[in-house]
């Protein structure tokens, strides 16, 4: 019989109940003490806890991590500016690490992200959070689909960036394929960088077509912009939350169908916090008793400052309604659009001068 070099035992088929319990002892009670230095190691010089290092040790075969081994990538990853606590959460999502060559392994991904223009605090984030980027081929799959992001946005810092956001996007399968969807769906190349700069994960997920077929479904054209921020919504707010606005909305008087035409016209609309609708709705509604299809009709008012924008000026056509300076059938909307010069000029200076005076007065107040 001979023992093999990870400790597992193989015993010629003669041989005497006596030698297979001989066997049997040397072989367990060499991978109870493997086990044992291999915990040491990862409790000792990484800070891992005993219960952790155990709970990596189950995910694994005990007896193929080396005390030797396991130090040795822990002390690389320490070299590279990693923390006990980073190289924690590394290990322990991908144990299979500390059975690698760090140099062979490792080290050459790292060299590529900062060939790039990774800082070394953006390696150590963009590994951290995903660390199963280190087990993938460099130059099959990290370096091609690098390259795929790269034909969407301007510069390599850019595609970086959008790496540091969301590491996967440079390792998962999906990406390629939900990048063609996209393509043959109508969308432009402007429309999948905007994706990529604002929410590249969703370039990531397995279910991807099925977010394009519902958005299509609600008749949003997949040639125009809204189309993609319809995606990033879709895919950002769980139900739970989208179900929740849509009642906010009902509650202040819009119906099922104007909610849709809104989400189909401006679907930046439900990236919106369902605190930050009703705070508007509550003013709008509530407060000036102004009708809410306007906003239906202005969706984008959800986007300005509330009290920056939305309470000055809604109190200043407010007076001016007041006083019969502003036609009762003129648009509610149009105020909130202009730029600060031109709202001035049309709605507070060119008005007499106790008038305009009283509108400085409500435009700078900060109460309501």
């Amino acid at each position: 019989m001979f023992i093999s070099r990870l400790g597992r035992a193989t015993v010629y088929p003669f041989a005497s109940a006596t030698q297979k319990c001989h066997l049997f002892l040397f072989q367990h009670s060499h991978l109870i003490s493997t086990t044992s230095q291999s915990v040491s190691c990862l409790t000792d010089k990484c800070g891992f806890s005993q219960e952790s290092a155990l709970k990596l040790f189950s995910k694994v075969h005990f007896n193929s991590i080396r005390p030797s081994k396991a130090d040795s990538i822990i002390a690389f990853f320490r070299t590279h500016g990693f923390s006990d606590a980073q190289i924690t959460k590394i290990t322990t999502r991908v144990p299979a690490l500390l059975r690698c060559n760090p140099n062979k392994r490792i080290l050459p991904k790292l060299q590529f992200l900062a060939s790039k223009g990774a800082s070394n605090s953006d390696i150590l984030r963009i590994v951290t959070g995903y660390p199963e980027l280190l087990l993938l081929g460099l130059k099959n799959r990290i370096v091609p689909a690098f390259d795929l992001i790269r034909r969407f946005l301007p510069s390599d810092k850019k595609t970086m960036n959008c790496v540091i956001s969301s590491p996967a996007c440079i390792s998962h399968f999906y990406v390629s394929k939900n990048v063609k969807l996209l393509l043959d769906e109508g969308l432009t190349h402007s429309h999948i960088k905007r994706l990529l700069q604002c929410r590249p994960s969703i370039l990531s997920t397995s279910t991807l077509w099925k977010t394009v077929a519902e958005v299509k479904k609600l008749g949003i054209d997949p040639s125009l912009m809204n189309f993609s921020v319809a995606l990033m919504a879709k895919k950002a707010v769980a139900k739970s939350g989208w179900d929740a606005k849509v009642e906010a909305c009902k509650t202040w008087g819009w119906s099922e169908e104007q909610f849709s035409d809104v989400f189909r016209k401006h679907a930046q609309f439900m990236l919106r916090s369902e605190k930050k609708i009703i705070a508007v709705m509550s003013f709008w509604v509530g407060k000036l008793g102004w009708d809410p299809s306007v906003l239906c009709v202005a969706p984008v008012i959800f986007g300005l400052s509330l009290e920056e924008r939305i309470i000055p000026r809604a109190l200043v056509v407010q007076y001016l309604l007041s006083k019969g300076l502003m036609k009762k059938d003129a648009s509610l909307a149009t105020p909130f659009y202009l730029t600060d010069k031109k709202f001035l000029e049309r709605y507070v200076t060119r008005f007499e001068k106790h008038h305009s005076s009283q509108l400085l007065k409500i435009l700078h107040s900060k109460t309501c």
